[in-house]
């Protein structure tokens, strides 16, 4: 016979850990702030971190500094990598030299395809701005997860 008080801790240890599970659940969906900074600053943002397989994805790139940023085409340096690094799409731009004013943004929309047309499998994806500028050098990210 199991005593009294030793289930009501293993009930109550059950209810507490699930209570816990979701509320780290929640705040690991919640997407990264932005926070504008003195010189020269970029940030890569999405409305969530988890999608579902076939989802649109939006993507803001955001200069969050006080410096105008430039780069060398009009997709801003975005690619979507593996976690490897292998990237997998990189968005049809024209080669020319796209500025972004200080708190400008560029949004862009994913459809989970690569660039060869064929469609992603779930997994973690990180999406990727690249300035290239010759005076400014800056490298922003943030990791998605894609489920089914």
């Amino acid at each position: 016979m199991i005593p009294k008080g030793a289930i009501i801790c293993i009930v109550l240890g059950v209810v507490g850990s699930c209570l816990v599970g979701i509320f780290f659940a929640e705040i690991a969906n919640q997407p990264p702030t932005l926070v504008y900074e003195q010189g020269p600053s970029l940030s890569v943002l999405t409305e969530k971190t988890n999608f579902r397989l076939g989802d649109l994805i939006k993507i803001r790139i955001v200069n969050s500094g006080t410096v105008p940023l430039t780069f060398s085409d009009s997709s801003y340096g975005l690619k979507i990598k593996q976690l490897d690094g292998i990237v997998l799409y990189t968005p049809v731009s024209a080669q020319i030299i796209s500025v972004l004013q200080p708190k400008e943004e560029k949004m862009f929309v994913w459809n989970q395809e690569k660039s060869d047309g064929s469609k992603i499998i779930e997994g973690r994806y990180k999406i990727v701005s690249i300035t290239d500028s010759t005076s400014i050098m800056l490298e922003k990210s943030i990791t998605i997860n894609i489920f089914k």
